[in-house]
Parts: structure tokens; C-alpha cells; sequence
């Protein structure tokens, strides 16, 4: 039996985010998605918007159809 599975490559908030300390930020997403960990990836709060920085995924947790991602931002492109 088959589970659907993503990967994905840049974080998109839709500006759900929720930050746990100064630049440490907790992100829930629907469904299972898999992501680069400790490797620069962008961070977007749309899918086509504009990058608004760079973050390291330092944790990701995989339970009950949804993916908690735990980043760390790198770099701020933008404040908007």
C-alpha cells in the first residue's frame, strides 16, 4: 500500500510560520513532504512570489498526514 509523497525544494509559508526563537521558525504543512536538510533552500511566501530568504532545515516531522518543518533563516531578501 502506497503513500503520497512529496519533495519539495524551497519553503512556502503562505505566511503560516511560527517563530520559536530569534531566527529558528516552526512551519506545518498538509501531508507528507520531504526536504533537503542543512542545505541553503529558498524561502517563499507564495509558490510564484518573490524570494524573502534563505533558511537551513533543521528538523522535519513526519505524523498523522502532516509534515512539521523546524528552519532557521539564513537571509532576509525582503521585509514585505
Amino acid at each position: 500500500m502506497g503513500m503520497p509523497l512529496e519533495l519539495n525544494t524551497m519553503i512556502v509559508t503562505k505566511g503560516r510560520e511560527s517563530r520559536l526563537e530569534e531566527n529558528l521558525f516552526s512551519l506545518e504543512k498538509e501531508g507528507y513532504r520531504i526536504y533537503p536538510l542543512e542545505i541553503p533552500v529558498e524561502v517563499r511566501k507564495t509558490k510564484d512570489g518573490d524570494v524573502s530568504g534563505q533558511a537551513l532545515i533543521k528538523k522535519l516531522e513526519l505524523a498523522d498526514s502532516k509534515t512539521i518543518l523546524t528552519y532557521q533563516l539564513i537571509a532576509l531578501k525582503s521585509t514585505n
